[in-house]
């Protein structure tokens, strides 16, 4: 069982980056490959998926991300393949949040999550995440998303480039900088 994997990331695709360590290129899939650069050194979090027709890796930036990856695969019914798309498409704070609060409109926003698995979800982590949130979730970030889907850009779209913008800058620079970024 890997903990983590400390390497290059060679290559981008849509749903997975390969990591190269001592010479194995890793191929981990991840919520969000854009936030990785290629030719950059990065430690992912990995869980390791071993099943009857399956090896797999699932790799996360940060550490409470993993642990909330943990928690989500813990519930029934809710295996890798339907919880990476939530944190794909849902901020870590808006998750846990939505879960302690039984928001079962917003956990039914994602990706093959229907209102049973909502409540399933709820009803195993419901006061049970303790998860210390680490993540750049501020107001200003949340006023670039807000800004950039007014703009009529897709949250998939907009989470590709977030993470290559400089938060500390001003909200009109951040949008300049995020529409460079879309425009490529």
């Amino acid at each position: 069982m890997y903990s983590y994997i400390k390497g290059f990331v060679t290559e981008i695709g849509t749903n997975n980056i390969v990591v190269e360590a001592s010479g194995i290129g890793f191929l981990i899939y991840v919520p969000n490959p854009f936030c990785y650069e290629e030719n950059k050194e990065y430690k992912v979090y990995v869980y390791n998926k071993i099943g009857e027709d399956e090896y797999s890796l699932y790799g996360f930036k940060e550490k409470d991300e993993y642990e909330l990856f943990l928690r989500l695969i813990s519930v029934k019914g809710l295996g890798p393949k339907l919880a990476l798309p939530i944190l794909a498409t849902g901020s870590i704070s808006g998750i846990v949040d939505a879960i302690n609060r039984e928001n079962i409109l917003y956990l039914t926003k994602f990706p093959k999550i229907g209102e049973k698995l909502a409540r399933q979800i709820v009803l195993d982590l419901k006061g049970k995440i303790d998860i210390e949130v680490t993540e750049i979730e501020d107001d200003s970030t949340e006023d670039l998303m807000d800004t950039l889907s007014a703009l009529g850009y897709k949250t998939a779209e907009i989470k590709k480039v977030i993470g290559n913008i400089d938060h500390s800058k001003s909200l009109e620079e951040q949008v300049k900088e995020a529409l460079r970024l879309l425009l490529k």
